[in-house]
C-alpha cells in the first residue's frame, strides 16, 4: 500500500556549499470561484513555450515555475536562460521540480541556474532510483509570474512538448489567466516551497469577469478537490460531456458516475491517443474500450502526435484543465493542480476548438471497428496490461473508497 506523509519534503540541490533549509509547509487554502479574471485557451507547443519565455522576459518582480519534468534539452535550455537572465536583471526567480521527474538535469545545468541567483528546489519522494518511486509525485504544472499573470497546464518543459526540429509537440494544453487567481497560486505555490516569502505585489484585478477556482488534490494532506470537481460534473450534466486524458484508466467510483450520467441521455465522448509514449498503459487503456462502447460512450483517437492533455467539460457551460489524469495515481498517488472556468460563453468557445479537433485530427473507434482489427490474442494482452496497471496502481497509492 501507499505509505506517504510528513517525510515527502522539498529538498534543495546543493551547489557548492550553498544550502537552504526552510519551516514546515501549511497547508494550501481551499479556493472557490474567483470572478475577476481574464481567461485564454493556450495549446501545447510553440503557442505555449513562446509565450511562457514572454513572460519570463518581461517578469519585473517574481517568478514562480514548478514542474514535474524538466528536461536537459533545447527546449529545457531556452526556459533556463531566460530565467538566469530575468534573475540578472533581479527578478526573484523560484524553481520547484519533481526530484524523480526531473533527475536527468545535471549538476552543471542546475549550477548554472544557481550561480545566477535562481532558487531551484526538487520534491523528494521517499525512496527513489532511476526505475522505483516511492512516495508522492509533485506532479502539477504551474507558472505564476509578478502575481499577475499565471499558466496552469498539462504540460511539462522539453522537447517533446515543444514544436521543435519539424516533429510537432504532444498534444496538450494550458489556461492562461490574469487576474485575482495569479496571487492565489503564487500563494499554492509559495506554500509548496516551504518557504516564508513576501507576496507579489499583483496590482488591480481585471473588470471583467471570469469565475475560475483553484482545484488541487493532494491525498496525503486530504485535498480532493479536482475528484471532486468532476463527480460534480457527472453529476450535474443534462446535455453532453467530453473529457481529454492522457492515461485514461477511471475507478470504479468514477465509472459508475459515467454509467448514471449515460442513463440520464447524457452524450459522452473520450477523446484519447492512438499512439502512447507507454506501450502497455495504452494496451490497459484499450481493454477498458469495451466497456465503453457496452455503454454507448464515444471514443476518438487522436492520430498526430501523442495525447497528452488533460481536460474536461460539459453543457458549453463548464470545464476543468490542468495536470490531472483520469486515473488512480492522479486520485490517490500524486499533487495535481486544475482551474475550474464556469463561464458559457468561454466554455462553448472552447468545445469548438475541441469539435475541430475532432473532426480534423481524431478516428472514431466503433464497436465494429475495434472488433474487426483486435483479435482474440489482443484481447488477452490489453486485459493483461490492464490488471498489471490495476495492481502497481493499487501497490502505489492508497485507496480510499474507489
Amino acid at each position: 500500500m501507499y505509505v506517504a506523509g510528513a517525510k515527502d519534503a522539498v529538498k534543495t540541490f546543493s551547489i557548492s556549499k550553498t544550502t537552504f533549509n526552510f519551516p514546515t509547509i501549511r497547508r494550501p487554502r481551499s479556493a472557490g470561484y474567483l470572478l475577476h479574471n481574464r481567461v485564454r485557451l493556450i495549446r501545447g507547443g510553440r503557442e505555449y513555450f513562446d509565450l511562457l519565455i514572454r513572460l519570463i522576459n518581461e517578469a519585473s518582480n517574481t517568478i514562480h515555475l514548478q514542474f514535474y519534468i524538466f528536461e536537459e534539452d533545447d527546449t529545457g535550455t531556452s526556459v533556463s536562460d531566460a530565467l538566469i537572465d530575468a534573475a540578472k536583471r533581479g527578478v526573484k526567480v523560484y524553481l520547484l521540480v519533481d526530484a524523480f521527474g526531473s533527475q536527468g538535469l545535471s549538476r552543471e545545468f542546475v549550477g548554472r541556474l544557481v550561480e545566477s541567483g535562481v532558487k531551484v528546489r526538487r520534491f523528494q519522494p521517499l525512496f527513489k532510483s532511476r526505475r522505483f518511486y516511492f512516495g508522492r509525485r509533485l506532479h502539477h504544472k504551474v507558472v505564476v509570474v509578478d502575481a499577475r499573470h499565471s499558466l496552469v497546464s498539462g504540460l511539462n518543459i522539453g522537447n517533446r512538448y515543444n514544436d521543435v526540429n519539424g516533429v510537432p509537440a504532444w498534444l496538450d494544453w494550458a489556461l492562461y489567466v490574469e487576474g485575482e487567481v495569479a496571487p492565489a497560486l503564487e500563494d499554492v505555490c509559495r506554500r509548496r516551497l516551504r518557504m516564508r516569502l513576501p507576496k507579489g505585489a499583483s496590482g488591480p484585478p481585471p473588470d471583467t469577469e471570469m469565475p475560475v477556482r483553484i482545484r488541487i488534490n493532494d491525498w496525503i494532506r486530504r485535498k480532493r478537490e479536482i475528484f471532486r470537481s468532476y463527480l460534480e460534473m457527472f453529476r450535474n450534466a443534462e446535455s453532453h460531456i467530453t473529457i481529454m486524458s492522457a492515461y485514461f484508466l477511471p475507478g470504479r467510483l468514477f465509472r459508475r458516475k459515467i454509467v448514471a450520467a449515460r442513463k440520464r441521455g447524457v452524450r459522452i465522448r473520450v477523446i484519447l491517443t492512438a499512439d502512447a509514449d507507454v506501450v502497455m498503459i495504452k494496451y490497459a487503456e484499450r481493454y477498458i474500450y469495451r466497456w465503453l462502447f457496452k455503454h454507448g460512450i464515444e471514443v476518438y483517437e487522436y492520430r498526430r502526435s501523442i495525447v497528452h492533455g488533460k481536460m474536461a467539460m460539459y453543457d458549453d457551460k463548464w470545464m476543468t484543465i490542468g495536470s490531472y489524469n483520469v486515473n488512480n495515481l492522479s486520485a490517490y498517488g500524486s499533487i495535481e493542480l486544475n482551474l475550474d472556468v464556469n463561464d458559457p460563453a468561454f466554455v462553448k468557445k472552447v468545445g469548438r476548438t475541441i469539435d475541430a479537433l475532432i473532426e480534423s485530427d481524431c478516428v472514431p473507434i466503433t464497436e465494429k471497428t475495434f472488433r474487426k482489427n483486435y483479435n482474440y490474442f489482443n484481447f488477452l494482452v490489453h486485459k493483461t496490461a490492464y490488471i498489471l496497471f490495476r495492481f502497481l496502481f493499487f501497490l502505489s497509492t492508497k485507496k480510499a473508497g474507489d
